[in-house]
């Protein structure tokens, strides 16, 4: 688990006497701000409006993959027409613009992760691995190396000083609150990186592109993964690791094989349609077993969870001692990105648990479960990757 440090120096809140808007103690026009810019109306937004305010704005837009693969997806972000779009906002707005080459770290980092885990078994959440091995990694670095005081992204979060530093919050619209994607982001991180919209709400935003006279004010946002085209997850693995699909069995919880199926990579937990059996019964994947190319159905009540194991959890609400301190804190939990925080208690004097109030239904490996504070429920406290769940009984 990482539990950092309390953060030196942090920044104090910001439109504080003396502070800009970014909460730093010196005029805008001596505060460098590198925009992480991918060529949507958000990250676009957030530049022009540093430059409004009179920041000193490099905007970077990072290319992530070859855009002349099979597995470009267009409109999607960071795609080939999204640099052509992020130059294009910079040049209107008239701050430098850079296009870094980032390709193979992104590969290696988030697409190899991503189709390994598929055929593990697991239901990977890529957008996290790029936040935490790329953007707010390589591109921070960057953004230090430039000399710049801070980097800001389009995310709908909210940065908040709290009495022991800067606090990550969820965003204000609800609808568009991105905090379950962030939850890996250290306190270091978090001191570095602003957040310009997280306050607003998305049509705020467009109102602000159009105002900006943007060309991307009306641009659909992105619904699917960057690199995955219509949302088939099934191609991009097979294109990553060919040969590596094998089918094998569906399996009722008792014990029953009920037919065949072409690979676990097809299935995801809490799925009812498309399993291709019946049994006069509403059937649900509960559990894919990858190693033994199981795809294992039952009942719905087969899918309700009250105990998940983490791993790699980060903290990242007050520093504490050491990890048993949080044994038994009262949180509340979201396991996917779609649902509602939930109340549950930490357990981590064996490993890290998370066990739920009342039972959940869907809980799949490879997602993560985000901490919300029980008493302040936009406060986020971290999160952990989902290693595995247990039934309720």
């Amino acid at each position: 688990m990482t539990i950092a440090d309390p953060v030196a120096g942090a920044s104090a809140p910001p439109r504080l006497a003396g502070r800009n808007s970014l909460g730093f103690a010196k005029p805008p026009a001596e505060t460098r701000v590198v925009a992480a810019m991918s060529g949507g109306v958000d990250s676009s937004v957030v530049a022009a409006v540093l430059k409004r305010d009179g920041y000193d704005v490099v905007g970077v837009t990072l290319q992530l993959y070859d855009h002349g693969a099979a597995i470009q997806k267009s409109g999607a972000c960071c795609a080939g027409q999204d640099i052509h779009d992020a130059r294009r906002v910079a040049d209107r707005i008239g701050i430098p613009h850079y296009v870094l080459d980032y390709e193979s770290r992104f590969r290696q980092s988030v697409m190899e992760e991503f189709a390994d885990a598929y055929l593990a078994g697991e239901t990977p959440i890529p957008c996290v691995r790029c936040n935490q091995n790329v953007k707010f990694k390589d591109l921070l670095a960057l953004a230090q190396d430039l000399g710049a005081d801070c980097l800001a992204t389009g995310h709908y979060v909210q940065r908040l000083e709290g009495p022991r530093g800067p606090e990550l919050h969820r965003g204000a619209d609800p609808d568009r609150d991105q905090s379950y994607f962030l939850f890996a982001t250290t306190r270091p991180q978090l001191d570095y990186l602003r957040f310009p919209l997280g306050g607003m709400a998305k049509p705020d935003v467009r109102a602000l592109a159009a105002e900006f006279g943007l060309a991307v004010a009306d641009k659909p946002d992105s619904q699917d993964i960057c690199f995955v085209p219509s949302g088939k997850y099934t191609s991009v693995v097979e294109k990553l690791r060919p040969g590596a699909i094998e089918p094998g069995e569906i399996v009722h919880v008792d014990g029953r094989v009920l037919g065949r199926h072409d690979g676990v990579i097809g299935y995801t937990v809490g799925q009812r349609r498309g399993l291709g059996v019946a049994t006069g019964e509403p059937l649900f994947v509960v559990r894919l077993d990858a190693e033994g190319k199981r795809v294992i159905v039952g009942p719905r009540e087969a899918l309700r969870v009250r105990r998940i194991a983490l791993k790699e959890v980060n903290w990242i609400g007050a520093p504490v001692a050491d990890e048993e301190a949080l044994d038994g804190l009262p949180v509340l939990v979201r396991v996917r990105s779609t649902r509602p925080p939930v109340p549950a208690r930490l357990s981590t004097r064996a490993g890290w648990y998370v066990e739920l109030d009342t039972p959940e239904e869907g809980v799949a490996p490879g997602q993560a479960a985000v901490f919300y504070a029980a008493d302040a429920p936009s406060h986020v406290l971290g999160g952990g990757w989902i290693a595995r769940t247990e039934m309720a009984v």
